[in-house]
């Protein structure tokens, strides 16, 4: 099945965010549908490309909803697993802990359990996307300010939801048959970070091993 689909097939009863959409007969509507069609064809590689003669932003805004969509449906799938008493601290291994903090609410970073750290992305993530002072309707040829940061901050901290995924909970992803949606996933998900810098080596680290798959199977130098 290829990603566009599961993606709306791929639903959950206990979802804990609503889908973010666009209005149909918009533009960034539009761009959603042309990006579901180029994954529905098998096409990763092209999928991340900017299109011809479009708006650089426009299209990160657009993919930003795609993955916001993406990492909901992913995470909710073991969400009854990641509870506090399981998951007490946001983490991918050992070796990688996460503090939370939004500067504005939570101006200092706290620790708190891996559940919570990922509610909190998603809610501060769609606060973000619903800001029309970061993402305007329409953008002209120069972003807002804080747009930059904002979309940087946006895909670091999805990555981070990636990785707990993948190192702590991917024994019952595999058992609950959602392996190919989150390998596919975050495929999709590495190739475009990586086609526009939006994602920091060292935070990387987490998922080398995985990376370096994806980056074998593109013949592509891995930047980990």
């Amino acid at each position: 099945m290829r990603i566009a689909q599961a993606l709306d097939n791929f639903i959950f009863p206990t979802a804990k965010f609503t889908k973010c959409k666009f209005a149909d007969g918009s533009h960034r509507f539009e761009l959603h549908q042309q990006l579901l069609a180029t994954l529905n064809a098998g096409d990763l590689s092209s999928a991340v490309k900017l299109p011809p003669g479009e708006n650089p932003y426009e299209f990160v805004t657009t993919n930003i909803v795609f993955f916001f969509n993406s990492v909901n449906l992913l995470f909710d799938s073991v969400s009854d697993f990641c509870t506090p008493e399981t998951c007490p601290v946001m983490s991918a291994g050992p070796e990688y802990k996460y503090l939370w903090a939004d500067g504005k609410n939570t101006r200092k970073p706290v620790s708190v359990c891996a559940q919570q750290y990922v509610r909190n992305v998603l809610a501060w993530t769609q606060a973000l996307i619903d800001d029309s002072t970061i993402f305007p309707p329409q953008f002209d040829n120069n972003p807002p300010k804080g747009f930059k940061d904002a979309v940087k901050n946006i895909f670091k901290r999805m990555f981070r939801v990636y990785a707990h995924l993948y190192r702590h909970h991917f024994q019952k992803v595999v058992q609950l048959g959602v392996e190919p949606h989150l390998n596919t996933g975050f495929k999709h998900f590495y190739l475009f970070v990586r086609e526009y810098n939006l994602v920091d080596k060292r935070e990387l680290a987490p998922l080398a091993g995985v990376i370096v798959q994806i980056c074998q199977e593109y013949h592509i130098k891995p930047n980990v």
